[in-house]
């Protein structure tokens, strides 16, 4: 009996012993996952590029858009990249311009694919924000594993700058924006209004903000995950990997990565749309209401009881609940835009 016990516990211990040695290698290392995943992703070709994946086009859309693409706006980084999108050929008319950065985890997602993580692609969106009167400005990043935190907010302030300077050319009002991301481009809006606002995180991330707060007239965070502490595992590989290519970030790369504890009255009107990460936005909403900061949260399990997908609102063409958030959501902007 003791022999057939040793049998049996031998491989078992073995298969312990080997499961531990994954968990540390991984959470310790989580680009050895997350790195599966992007080969399987971009096979051959590289997640970051200093040249555009398409060839530049400027010219209409099937659905009437006009589209301007793969305008370089930086050479610092790779994927400094963005396209704009106008409702039609009528560049002379005065438009709110609203910017958006995709999702995707930090280590996949584009302007032209979207968010992988989300539920329907975010180019169809894009395609309705559009429609309802906007300019919309599409930017892409860096990934990792070749840069991390806080790059690609860096590159979101170059693309600000960009479009700032080049305003007069690409026809587009830079004193009426929108900053709006979904998922991992949410993470890093709702890190921007924290810039914008407070001058000691703007500090603290030795970004100065290349566009004024007064001409931000709001913000769309798309089911950010902001809290570090209450992650999933699977979430701490990913924003880990993002910050420190480990899960076991210090309390100084916590308190950088976390906008919240940096809200202030000064923060910018913003719209909140909580699913997979509806705490967080729970969690932004009242920091944003004990600040006096005007803000709407959409929180659908709280509001009508039903569990949504991550990144819900880009499935508007298919769901109901969807199609509501977008049009609450885009009430929210006209009331801020057309004051």
């Amino acid at each position: 009996m003791k022999k057939f016990k040793k049998i049996i516990l031998w491989p078992l211990g073995i298969v312990a012993s080997l499961g531990i040695i994954a968990y540390v290698s991984v959470t310790n290392h989580p680009q050895l996952m997350v790195g599966v995943i992007q080969s399987f992703m971009y096979k051959e070709s590289s997640p970051n590029s200093y040249s555009p994946l398409y060839d530049p086009i400027d010219g209409l859309k099937e659905n009437g858009q006009y589209l301007k693409s793969e305008i370089a706006y930086s050479k610092d980084y790779p994927n400094s990249f963005l396209d704009i999108i106008y409702p039609d050929q009528n560049f002379e008319a005065d438009r709110p311009t609203l910017f958006y950065f995709h999702g995707g985890g930090f280590f996949g997602g584009s302007k032209n694919m979207g968010d992988p993580l989300a539920a329907s692609q975010a180019t169809y969106l894009i395609d309705d924000i559009v429609s309802k009167g906007y300019n919309v400005v599409n930017v892409d990043y860096a990934l990792v594993p070749d840069h991390h935190f806080p790059t690609p907010v860096i590159q979101m302030n170059q693309a600000l700058a960009y479009i700032k300077e080049h305003a007069e050319e690409y026809h587009l009002n830079m004193d009426n924006v929108v900053l709006m991301g979904s998922s991992a481009g949410a993470i890093m809006v709702a890190q921007y209004g924290s810039l914008l606002a407070n001058n000691d995180y703007a500090q603290l991330l030795n970004i100065e903000p290349s566009i004024a707060k007064e001409h931000v007239k709001a913000l769309v965070i798309d089911d950010a995950p902001l809290d570090y502490a209450k992650f999933s595992l699977s979430t701490k590989l990913l924003v880990g990997n993002y910050v420190s290519e480990t899960i076991y970030l210090s309390e100084e790369e916590i308190n950088a990565y976390n906008p919240i504890s940096h809200v202030n009255k000064d923060y910018p009107a913003s719209f909140l749309l909580g699913s997979e990460y509806r705490t967080d936005m729970v969690s932004l909403n009242k920091a944003l209401k004990q600040a006096g900061v005007e803000n709407e949260l959409v929180d659908p399990l709280a509001e009508e009881g039903l569990e949504k997908p991550h990144g819900f609102v880009a499935n508007l063409r298919n769901d109901p609940v969807s199609a509501k958030a977008f049009e609450r959501m885009m009430t929210f902007l006209e009331e801020r835009t057309s004051e």
